[in-house]
C-alpha cells in the first residue's frame, strides 16, 4: 500500500512558523493575536517531528513579524524557526531566540509588584532560556513559562 502524506498548500508571501511544540500552538496564536487578523492562516498540530516528537506549524499569508513579535514567539516556542516566504520561495530563515530581557509582554506574577499597582511597563531579565524563566526587574519575583500571563 502506498504511503500518503497530507500536505498544506504553499503561500506566495508571508511567514511560516515551524517547530512549535504541539501543546503550545494555541499559545502562539494567542500571544501574536492571530485570531484578530484577516490574513489567510493555516495551522497544523501533532505533526511528526524527529526533534520534538510532535510539533505544530503556522503559515500566515502576507505577514512578516517585527522583533518584538518574534520575542513573543520565543516565550512559548523558544526553538521555533521562521521561514520568510516571497514568491513561493523561502528567502530567509530565522531561528527564534529568547532575548536577554523582555519588556511589556508578560505580567509579573507578584500581585504586589509595582507593575501590577501602577502604570509601569513590565521588565524582566531572562534567567533561563531553555525552559524560559523570567526575573522581574522591580520585585525580583521569578515567573516560569507555566505561570506566564501575556499582556
Amino acid at each position: 500500500m502506498k504511503e500518503m502524506k497530507l500536505s498544506v498548500s504553499a503561500i506566495e508571501n508571508g511567514t511560516v512558523i515551524d517547530h512549535i511544540p504541539a501543546q503550545n500552538l494555541f499559545k502562539v496564536i494567542s500571544i501574536l493575536g492571530l485570531e484578530r487578523i484577516d490574513n489567510l492562516i493555516t495551522f497544523g498540530t501533532n505533526m511528526e517531528s524527529q526533534r520534538l516528537g510532535q510539533k505544530a506549524i503556522i503559515k500566515i499569508a502576507n505577514k512578516f513579524f517585527e522583533r518584538d513579535e518574534i520575542n513573543r514567539i520565543a516565550l512559548v516556542a523558544p526553538h521555533a524557526k521562521l521561514n520568510i516566504i516571497k514568491d513561493f520561495n523561502v528567502v530567509e530563515k530565522q531561528v527564534v531566540e529568547v532575548p536577554e530581557s523582555i519588556t511589556g509582554i508578560v505580567k509579573c506574577v507578584n500581585p504586589k509588584c509595582i507593575t501590577n499597582v501602577e502604570a509601569i511597563k513590565t521588565k524582566f531579565n531572562v534567567i533561563d532560556k531553555q525552559s524560559v524563566a523570567l526575573k522581574c526587574h522591580y520585585c525580583e519575583k521569578i515567573t516560569d513559562q507555566e505561570h506566564m500571563v501575556y499582556l
